[in-house]
């Protein structure tokens, strides 16, 4: 869980696709809507919206005065919390008092507290038994998807590691991320060069080849194809806070 409060320098935020599912709470004063465009829609986000497992960029116009609570869910928890499978929410942004009127009365809730512990305890409260025990399988396929590493696996090596069929597999990870198994491996690589950039004063070169692409020209396809942008662009832009970027100083 996270919070984040106060006067943006920056008028608008990029983020770059992260590999997450977050449900945040919007609790600025007032009529604050974010305005948000995903893969050409926009939206006007309200007080609770969900953001899933994204594969292409957001672009936010950021209000004077934001106030934000959020929670990171792993992928296959959303069905269990939410009665809906993560992937339908990817490349989406959905307002979550839409599926169920009552996250009015827990955004109140967590608006009323005083402090981020406070928060802390409420949405902990509120989840209380939504989510049941995990199967062991599951909690490697959410171990695979929020890993830093795990990005150098064939299809094959994943089922075997989560003790799944491949159909099985293939199943599970379409319902938690939007995406085939073929497609989620692409991601991973796509990810662990993200954290490199990160973590590392690696060069480019050495990125891709530590993420396993194949070569410069496929690593910068596929960051290309997931971000918007190349990966020069991203290290050259990037801010202290993975995937993000800002622009615009007030």
């Amino acid at each position: 869980m996270w919070q984040v409060e106060g006067f943006p320098v920056y008028k608008s935020e990029h983020i770059i696709p992260k590999g997450v599912v977050e449900v945040i709470f919007n609790l600025s004063d007032g009529d604050s809507r974010i305005i948000a465009q995903l893969e050409g829609k926009k939206y006007q986000l309200g007080k609770c919206f969900i953001n899933g497992f994204n594969t292409a960029p957001i672009q936010l116009q950021l209000p004077q005065y934001q106030f934000f609570f959020g929670v990171v869910f792993q992928p296959l928890a959303i069905k269990r919390v939410f009665g809906i499978p993560a992937g339908e929410f990817s490349d989406k942004l959905v307002d979550l008092t839409m599926i169920d009127p009552g996250f009015h009365s827990l955004w109140h809730q967590l608006a009323e507290q005083k402090n981020f512990d406070a928060r802390v305890s409420v949405l902990i409260g509120w989840l209380g038994n939504k989510i049941p025990a995990i199967q062991p399988q599951d909690k490697r396929i959410d171990h695979f998807l929020s890993a830093v590493n795990w990005h150098d696996l064939t299809v094959a090596k994943l089922a075997d590691n989560v003790c799944y069929s491949p159909r099985h597999l293939s199943r599970k990870i379409l319902e938690a991320t939007g995406m085939n198994t073929e497609e989620i491996l692409l991601y991973k690589k796509y990810l662990h060069s993200i954290h490199l950039m990160h973590a590392t004063s690696l060069s480019l070169t050495e990125i891709a080849y530590k993420s396993c692409f194949s070569d410069q020209s496929h690593f910068i396809k596929a960051f290309r194809a997931y971000s918007g942008m190349t990966p020069g662009a991203y290290r050259t832009n990037k801010s202290a806070l993975k995937g993000h970027m800002y622009e615009d100083v007030r």
